[in-house]
């Protein structure tokens, strides 16, 4: 099989990503995988700012409505479901777009893929091996480390599979295209307030009652998504409604900026401040 080229479009909460990715997909030829954990949830429609068919405007999404509320959903089921589709959408000669803000979900993307098991990656793979034999782990490491630094120091050179894997990845041509887009911070964060506030006039507390008649819980992992588990306490009695808001506009704003911090860990990355083209 050929590689699978992927795109990555990225970013914090609320910056932009969805409109974005629609127009980029239909100017690609490419269908969407989309990297986030709360929209992999079925019935968690408002309280994740989920892609609306309208929204989609035709564009095929995969990882949107994946499992029940009640199902705990690792990275690793992330990964294996998201190869899966990353073939799919191959096949069909279309591009792979990911898109999404979850930095795990990515980093399972972006450091162990997997898509391309072609007979020139196994030659590559067999001379990278008879490389460690005659030369040892000292050697390997610092042959990743002049290919990506950042992925040197990120594994360990004793691991040895993982090492000559990601030499691989670089000799291969199989790192993704990544794009981060950022804003104005005071504009991102007036952007989160904005959101919350839209979440709230199209019945985020109303869908959260439903969750709850349905007989999800304020224990499972879904539920303790932002937005989910403050209107859980306000319902519970432990917060009062403006309390409730605030601090699920509190919370995605930090939310917001531990993305950015995680997303500056893509050395690769291009980054596009959205304010200078809007």
């Amino acid at each position: 099989m050929k590689k699978i080229p992927l795109i990555i479009l990225t970013g914090p909460t609320a910056v932009g990503k969805t409109d974005l990715s629609i127009k980029l997909s239909k100017s690609l030829n490419a269908e969407i995988i989309s990297a986030d954990s709360m929209q992999i949830y079925k019935y968690m429609d408002i309280g994740s700012a989920k892609v609306t068919k309208e929204e989609m405007d035709g564009v095929v999404h995969y990882m949107i409505d994946e499992v029940t509320p009640d199902v705990p959903f690792s990275v690793s089921e992330f990964q294996m479901r998201s190869e899966k589709y990353i073939e799919e959408i191959n096949k069909k000669g279309k591009n792979v777009l990911i898109t999404g803000g979850t930095g795990l979900y990515l980093n399972s993307l972006i450091y162990n893929m997997d898509f391309a098991k072609s007979n020139a990656n196994n030659e590559i793979r067999e001379k990278l091996e008879q490389e460690l034999a005659e030369n040892g782990i000292d050697y390997m490491h610092e042959k990743l480390r002049g290919l990506d630094e950042e992925a040197a120091n990120r594994i360990h050179k004793n691991n040895t599979k993982r090492v000559i894997r990601a030499i691989e990845v670089c000799m291969s041509g199989q790192k993704p295209i990544i794009i981060v887009l950022n804003r104005d911070r005071e504009v991102l964060y007036q952007r989160i307030n904005k959101r919350v506030d839209i979440m709230l006039e199209n019945g985020l507390l109303d869908e959260v009652k439903e969750l709850l008649k349905m007989g999800y819980t304020k224990d499972m992992i879904s539920m303790q998504g932002i937005g989910y588990k403050e209107m859980i306490k306000y319902l519970d009695g432990e917060y009062t409604y403006d309390e409730a808001i605030e601090i699920i506009k509190r919370d995605s704003r930090r939310y917001a900026k531990r993305q950015l911090t995680w997303f500056k860990r893509y050395q690769d990355a291009k980054w596009f401040d959205l304010d200078k083209y809007q």
